[in-house]
Parts: C-alpha cells; structure tokens; sequence
C-alpha cells in the first residue's frame, strides 16, 4: 500500500472509532434522559458548588491530608512502636483509602445529573468512569506518594463495581497516584460493607490509617444506623478522629443522607419532604 493511501485508510479508521466512541456515550446518555423520571435535585446545586467552587473545600481536603501526614510521621516514632504488641510491629505499615470523594473528584458526574434533572443512574455513573476523567482530591497525590517513599502500602478500598477496575487503575495512575495495581485496588464483588476487605488487609498489614467521606470507609460499626446511632457511634470513638480515622468533607451525597430517610423505599417527593421535616428550627 503506498504511503498515502496508507495515512488515508488509518485516519478514516481513527475517525471512525472516535465517532463510535462520541456516539455511543451521547446514545447512553440520551437513553437515559428518555427512560429516567425527572427528578428535583436542586438541592444539590450548593453542595455541588460548595466541592467545586470553595476555597474552604480546598482548605479542609489540604487539612485532613495534613492530619493524616503528621500521624503517618508520629507512627515511626520508636516510642509510638513499643506499645504494639511484637506481632504488629513486624508488619509493615498501610495506610487505606476509599477512591471517590476521598482521592477523585466525582463532582461534574452530580453536575451531569442535577443540569438534566436525572436521579443517580448505573448507566450514566459506568459512562462517568470510563472517561477517565476525575481529578484528584487536593492534597491526596502528595500525601500518598509522601507514605509511598517512606514504605507504607497503599490500598484503595472502594465500592465501585469489580468491573470498573481497568477504568480506575488508569485514573489513578493517570493523576499521580501511587501503589496502584490489581492487588491494592480493592473494588465491591458481592458485599457492600468494606470490611472483608479491610479485614483482608490486616493479614498481612498494620493499617496506621484510614480515611474516607463516608464514615462506612472507616468501620462497620457505622453501617445502617439511624441519625442518632451515627452521632451516637461518632462519639463513642471520639478520641480515634484525627489519628487512626480522618475524614474528607462530602456533602454531595453518602450514608449521611440515606440515614435520614431511613430503611423504607420513597419516592423522590417524600425524600423532599422528610428533608424539610429534618431540618431543626429555631421556632419549631
């Protein structure tokens, strides 16, 4: 084949797998805006701009990193070490993170939805992921390279689906991250709780720390309570926030929210209503 022809047949070839590509997600994407019921999530604008927009955000991500820096240094101090039991002292050291809104930013996949008034959706969120695109959570890349360079393992600990696997190893990497492999990223097969997973961990590690938005990342001591039993469960650790447990600010969405609603099923006009009821007033 002579050059020209060649350069001809691979552009048309490239062009045509990008066009696949554009069309197939616009497709997904207006599949769902067809078959998914509007819903009213405006309420969701604030929180939403509140990741995206806020310097505070920025400053309370750099701060929990920062927490999490000086606990990570204090464990190598040789005191810290002699009030662990011998067995513990000879594993080596990791530090666990949940992936999004803990180290990726999932902030314009909400934006998608609230702009074309969708409910969550495991099409559009699969779509999201294969992008490739969330950025890291600032601080997150230099503190994990920081625990990186000094021996620690990584293990991020999320439930993504098992599925996208290959999407969020090449995010991760793609942004920075260190430690990433089929072995550290540690996604939902069957169980929504973590804790078969951290537990896998702790065979072979001395977790120093664990960080997450949803305190369901840290234990499963916090998994279906109520409101109060939340607050209740958050108090009786209190002395373990800021060194074992740190805490990334999420106010887009999490078990926060599900708790106020409850176990029941509900419509997306009783979720609105049982959120006004929530709040706590200062005529009520």
């Amino acid at each position: 084949m002579k050059p020209k022809n060649f350069i001809l047949s691979a552009s048309l070839v490239i062009v045509s797998v990008v066009t696949t590509y554009f069309v197939s997600n616009s497709t997904v994407i207006t599949n769902a805006q067809q078959t998914a019921p509007a819903v009213d999530n405006e309420y969701q604008v604030a929180a939403i701009l509140f990741q995206q927009k806020a310097a505070e955000y920025r400053a309370l991500t750099y701060q929990a990193f920062n927490i999490a820096k000086m606990q990570l240094d204090a464990d190598f101090d040789k005191k810290s070490l002699k009030k662990l039991p011998k067995a513990e002292r000879k594993k080596p050291r990791a530090v666990v993170v949940d992936v999004d809104e803990t180290v990726l930013d999932n902030s314009p996949h909400q934006a998608f939805l609230v702009k074309q008034h969708l409910p969550f959706m495991m099409d559009s969120w699969l779509k999201w992921g294969e992008m490739r695109r969330a950025k890291p959570i600032p601080g997150a890349v230099d503190f994990l390279n920081y625990a990186h360079q000094k021996g620690v393992r990584v293990f991020y600990v999320s439930n993504r689906l098992d599925r996208q696997k290959p999407e969020t190893i090449d995010n991760l990497k793609a942004t920075g991250f260190p430690d990433v492999s089929e072995e550290t990223v540690m996604l939902l097969t069957d169980k929504s709780t973590k804790e078969p997973r951290r537990q896998k961990i702790t065979e072979t590690c001395r977790v120093v720390i664990l960080m997450g938005d949803n305190l369901n990342d840290l234990s499963e001591a916090f998994e279906g309570k109520s409101v109060e039993g939340r607050f209740a469960e958050v108090d009786r650790v209190k002395d373990m926030w800021g060194h074992k447990f740190i805490v990334l600010p999420n106010v887009m969405y999490g078990a926060w929210e599900s708790a106020i609603y409850g176990p029941q099923r509900l419509t997306e006009e009783q979720k609105k209503q049982m959120r006004i009821e929530a709040l706590e007033s200062f005529s009520d």
